[in-house]
């Protein structure tokens, strides 16, 4: 296995990536991976990719435009429309590579990234997807918030768009907070769960630009599980705290291309341990399956 970096144009802006190379003679189909609300490729996703690129699968794992190695001013700046333009171009670009087969291109996303390659899944001709303790329905991570919590976020958001027009320096939000406290997931299990994934000496700012927080309550990704051309992977957790699990398996059992996969853990347990070899050694064996290796 080879790691390389690699970058590819976003909107103008340099994207940065890993480029995962497995040890073989062929063309094999590549993975393009990428984190969920405010994460970076550091946390974790180098994990996934290694064992994907073990089972000879070629991986590309990127950073959103203003996050992470990523350039993209201002930073922390968390647009929906930005991300899933980014998943689009980090797919024209694995397509291109040579030393892959272009015409088999997986997405893998998880959490708010879970979300994007539904999405984006649905719109794209792939091979297949895979979300993983995915966001699907901002009403329900909207609920899952204490009242006055989302009160306060909020808050925060509508005073990031007023400073958005006066063209000052975004109003942030922290990410994940302890409960009672103002942010975007505060459940009783994010502070260690979150934090577990940040490595070391990371460099990583917990807190994007707070207009995102009107936003989320008013997408709903579920609804492009019926839309899905391609094999569809979905791993839910069933005690997900920041993306309740509901609504991704009530919309999962119903749609014809998903297969659902379901795991008594939390949303940040799938990461790490035992639940992580459970659920990556479920997508390893469903890409053997609908994306084999020649």
């Amino acid at each position: 296995m080879r790691r390389s970096d690699v970058e590819f144009a976003s909107g103008g802006v340099p994207c940065r990536a890993w480029l995962y190379e497995p040890d073989t003679g062929n063309r094999p189909p590549i993975i393009v991976m990428a984190h969920g609300l405010g994460g970076v490729r550091e946390m974790r996703l180098d994990a996934f990719a290694e064992r994907f690129a073990d089972a000879g699968y070629a991986c590309l794992v990127f950073d959103y435009r203003h996050f992470g190695s990523s350039a993209g001013l201002p930073r922390g700046l968390l647009s929906v429309r930005r991300q899933r333009e980014d998943w689009s171009s980090a797919i024209a670009f694995a397509r291109s590579l040579p030393q892959v087969d272009g015409s088999r291109v997986v997405l893998w996303g998880t959490s708010f990234g879970g979300g994007h390659v539904l999405a984006v899944g649905a719109r794209e001709r792939v091979a297949a997807v895979i979300a993983q303790c995915p966001f699907t329905s901002g009403v329900a991570s909207a609920l899952a918030m204490e009242p006055l919590v989302a009160a306060k976020v909020t808050a925060l958001a509508l005073a990031d768009l007023a400073a958005a027009v006066v063209r000052r320096g975004p109003v942030r939000v922290p990410l994940a907070a302890h409960p009672g406290s103002t942010a975007l997931m505060t459940a009783p299990d994010v502070m260690d769960g979150y934090l577990a994934l940040v490595p070391d000496g990371l460099d990583f700012t917990d807190a994007v630009a707070a207009r995102i927080g009107l936003v989320i309550p008013l997408l709903s990704p579920a609804r492009a599980m019926r839309k899905a051309h391609a094999p569809t992977l979905v791993c839910a957790c069933d005690r997900d705290t920041v993306a309740p699990a509901g609504p991704t398996i009530k919309a999962a059992e119903a749609a014809p291309k998903v297969t659902l996969k379901r795991y008594d853990e939390g949303h940040f347990d799938i990461y790490v341990g035992d639940a992580f070899e459970a659920v990556i050694a479920d997508q390893v064996d469903f890409l053997d399956q609908i994306v084999p290796l020649d």
